[in-house]
């Protein structure tokens, strides 16, 4: 039996392995072929070399990264262990390392966004294919963050100049006037969604000036009639709380060098109950057209806490 030691100089023992050891669990059980044993500022590996060997690449990440920002989340060490974690599971289920699961983009603070389940994996090999997406699916499936994603990485790559984020303001029946403030005031909290995502991905400093420059601009639906929106990547989110003409209005405004992609839940729907849902329509009518893309997530790409889940199967929404 192979025996490797590791030194933990200027590393929190409790950042990196966690409250209650959470973390130093999570770690021997994506590693059960070894033994793992942490003394103070001491962790000794025992085990075949093979076996050893993959385990210090992956927790030499780790430590950098816990050296670096002296912090480790849940998700972070989700993302240096390449495995979807259930911190009370017995038993961790790795995700696939294909090509799909590949960095979209690296945001601040360490944060790298990827493809975290097969169906955000299909959203980024569609919209490389395709000039429009729909990306439909419950919520906490990512897929407004996986849109974001691709968006920014498309303004970083320089394949077009802008970005447009788009929401329709339902709950204020897109009247704001009674709203108190000033008219971004006023349209912010029904923007806030896209503002996080944004937020994870690009440095503060940088995004303000992009949001200034109009660069990136976040806007109600109401805001996009009458424009050619071209040479940029358009996402409608909430998309279900579109009318019939809402939709035409958004898909029509696509220039000729445009990538639109469309989220929303069919089962969020907050339109008035007589009003049919303009995104049921579009998937409906648009199928079978080249250049459209349709991509169902379900409940397997919850990526939000693990009560997220169960939530939606209670309610029906998923199986």
């Amino acid at each position: 039996m192979n025996e490797f030691k590791i030194d933990l100089e200027n590393i929190n023992p409790v950042t990196l392995w966690g409250s209650n050891n959470e973390y130093f669990e999570v770690i021997k059980r994506q590693f059960p072929k070894i033994k793992i044993v942490a003394r103070g500022n001491e962790v000794k590996v025992l085990g075949d070399e093979n076996e050893i060997a993959a385990f210090t690449s992956r927790f030499s990440k780790i430590i950098q990264h816990v050296e670096k920002f002296h912090s480790l989340s849940t998700n972070e060490l989700e993302r240096l262990l390449d495995t979807k974690i259930d911190i009370e599971a017995d038993k961790d289920t790795p995700q696939s390392t294909g090509a799909g699961s590949e960095a979209i983009v690296f945001g601040h603070n360490g944060i790298v966004v990827k493809a975290r389940t097969p169906n955000q994996r299909k959203m980024v090999e569609a919209i490389n294919k395709n000039d429009i997406l729909f990306a439909i699916g419950p919520a906490g499936t990512g897929k407004t963050y996986t849109a974001v994603a691709l968006a920014v990485r498309a303004l970083k790559n320089k394949e077009i100049k802008r970005i447009i984020l788009t929401r329709p303001a339902v709950e204020a029946g897109e009247n704001l006037g009674f709203l108190p403030g000033d008219l971004k005031e006023k349209i912010d909290p029904y923007l806030r969604p896209l503002y996080d995502a944004l937020d994870d991905m690009i440095p503060p400093e940088k995004l303000k000036v992009y949001l200034e420059n109009r660069t990136i601009e976040v806007a109600p639906l109401a805001f996009m009639r009458g424009r050619t929106l071209d040479n940029c990547f358009v996402i409608l989110d909430e998309a279900q709380n579109t009318t019939d003409m809402q939709i035409k209005m958004f898909l029509t405004r696509m220039g000729p060098s445009a990538k639109f992609i469309v989220t929303g839940d069919v089962t969020q729907i907050d339109l008035p109950k007589k009003q049919q849902s303009g995104l049921q329509t579009a998937l409906r009518i648009l199928t079978d057209i080249k250049g459209i893309d349709i991509i169902y997530l379900s409940g397997d790409d919850v990526v939000r806490h693990k009560l997220v889940k169960q939530i939606l199967k209670a309610y029906g929404d998923i199986q």
